[in-house]
């Protein structure tokens, strides 16, 4: 990452990088909606296959949407960043043919950590699942071959 570059473009090209390898997003029909420094939205449409025996989403689903969005929006700064402690609240159910929007903005950071919080509503505007997630934000920089693994 050059100091030079500007965040949005930074971010963007991030997101894109990363959805390019996001097998699971992708399984989710996870489309990128809007990009920008420490924020994403992002949404999918609910399939038959991500109901459970009630006939209601699974709740993996809004979870898997909300925590690939807040990978998203904490990963936008060029940093490798991974979750370290996710919590989610689901006030509504959902169904089948929903159209689900996730969107994911920086609450609060430290040079290690950030808070998010990731409101995923469907397509009425009706609110479904409330998450919050904490990030460990490593010192590898995402486009270097170093991994944060390596740290």
């Amino acid at each position: 990452m050059s100091e030079k570059e500007p965040e949005q473009h930074l971010a963007q090209r991030v997101v894109d990088a990363m959805m390019a390898k996001d097998a699971f997003s992708q399984w989710l029909g996870v489309k990128i909606l809007e990009v920008s420094p420490r924020q994403a939205t992002i949404s999918m449409r609910v399939r038959t296959e991500m109901v459970n025996g009630f006939g209601v989403a699974h709740g993996a689903i809004a979870y898997a949407l909300a925590d690939s969005a807040l990978a998203f929006a904490s990963n936008t700064h060029g940093r490798v960043t991974v979750s370290i402690e996710n919590s989610i609240t689901y006030p509504q159910p959902v169904h089948v043919g929903d159209e689900l929007v996730a969107a994911a903005e920086e609450e609060s950071a430290s040079n290690r950590l950030g808070y998010y919080r990731v409101t995923v509503k469907r397509k009425d505007g009706v609110i479904v699942a409330l998450f919050r997630g904490t990030v460990y934000k490593t010192k590898a920089d995402f486009f270097s071959p170093m991994s944060a693994s390596e740290e």
